[in-house]
């Protein structure tokens, strides 16, 4: 037959797949190309729908806690709010019970780092407990199929939650803030949930790809080391947001391909420096309460618009949106100075996570990734 090979024909080349040609592929300007392309999302309804819930629980809720006795803790009560970015695509009799176990997780976030204050931790207990907490989460979350946008809204209140000193009065009220905001989300999506498109053949929604318990065990504790050496590394350079640092080096190394945490990285780090002057441009103005909400909601909405077109155009909506939180959760804070911050720690995580990604990948990992290369780069 024409175009077989005969007995004498080469053997196919081995493509190198050593960790040094991991780099030298993932630094290849092909990668930076490929990190700018426009994607085409599953379902925008359906991502709308989800940017739409959560700004109407942060719309709604925010502004009661604001006007209440309990005005401090409207930074917890936006963090609740978030669950409703989970499940956008989950089956439609599966996506209210998502919401709901999100919503328990968001919680617990809060109450566990909390708590430690309360305890008493040392700084460095509480910053090993944040490394453990990314593992935890991406282990949570893949095992549980809950989505976008994984563990880094998690890791987020953990991380929000992080303090010196605490009394239980104020662990109870932040951990019900959390609870209160987050069931309410959670009522939202439930009266809005018949308006989601449903998978169809030529369009399906995008599912995890199932894994043993052992590879999801071995992918938390990869995370779990790169969040351990990028949160201590935060701190030793006298960063004050840790958690940030820590949601870099996650957001990188929770791509299924190494070529896609290379996107991530890049993605990530454009996106966060373009957001952050945004944060800083608004945060200098020092804004009223109600104009960080209102931007707030705006951000929630564009942000699932865009997310599905490009990872790093949702950073740049992104940033401000953690900016303006941390802002709200602790109005004494720095306020337009936390945007270099958050620059520095994402620069910091993305890079060592990325590090991390190729010193732990497997042969199989780096022999896909030749491979994409290749494809790319034909001849």
């Amino acid at each position: 037959m024409a175009g077989t090979p005969g007995p004498d024909a080469p053997a196919p080349a081995v493509l190198p797949a050593r960790r040094r040609d991991a780099v030298r592929h993932l630094l290849h300007t092909h990668r930076f190309a490929e990190s700018v392309r426009l994607g085409t999302p599953p379902s925008m309804r359906n991502s709308v729908l989800a940017g739409l819930q959560a700004a109407l629980a942060t719309a709604l809720c925010v502004p009661l806690f604001l006007l209440s006795p309990w005005a401090h803790l409207v930074g917890f009560a936006s963090l609740g709010a978030l669950v409703a970015l989970f499940g956008r695509f989950a089956p439609r009799r599966s996506r209210t019970g998502i919401v709901l176990q999100c919503a328990f997780w968001q919680t617990f976030a809060v109450f566990a780092m909390s708590t430690t204050a309360w305890l008493g931790w040392p700084q460095q207990a509480q910053l090993a407990l944040l490394a453990a907490f990314c593992g935890f989460y991406l282990l949570i979350c893949l095992r549980c199929r809950f989505g976008a946008p994984g563990p880094l809204i998690f890791i987020f209140a953990v991380g929000a939650a992080m303090t010196d000193t605490l009394a239980l009065p104020q662990l109870v009220e932040r951990t019900l803030a959390t609870a209160v905001a987050a069931l309410f989300a959670w009522l939202i999506c439930v009266a809005s949930e018949a308006w989601r498109h449903p998978p169809t053949p030529e369009r399906p929604f995008p599912k995890d790809p199932e894994r043993s318990l052992a590879e999801l065990g071995f992918m938390a504790a990869r995370v779990t080391i790169a969040a351990g050496i990028v949160v201590f590394a935060s701190h030793a350079l006298g960063f004050e947001h840790p958690a940030w640092a820590a949601m870099g080096a996650v957001a990188v190394m929770q791509g299924s391909h190494l070529h896609i945490s290379m996107h991530r990285a890049l993605q990530r780090m454009a996106g966060t420096i373009i957001g952050a002057v945004f944060a800083w441009l608004l945060l200098v103005q020092h804004p009223s309460a109600w104009l960080i909400i209102a931007v707030l909601v705006l951000l929630q909405l564009v942000t699932e618009i865009v997310i599905g077109l490009n990872y790093g155009l949702a950073q740049v909506c992104v940033t401000p949106m953690a900016l303006l939180m941390t802002h709200l959760a602790s109005p004494t804070a720095a306020g337009a100075a936390m945007a270099p911050e958050r620059v520095a720690d994402t620069l910091l995580g993305a890079l060592i996570g990325l590090m991390i990604a190729v010193a732990l990948s497997s042969l199989e990992d780096r022999r896909q990734l030749a491979h994409h290369h290749r494809a790319r780069r034909p001849g």
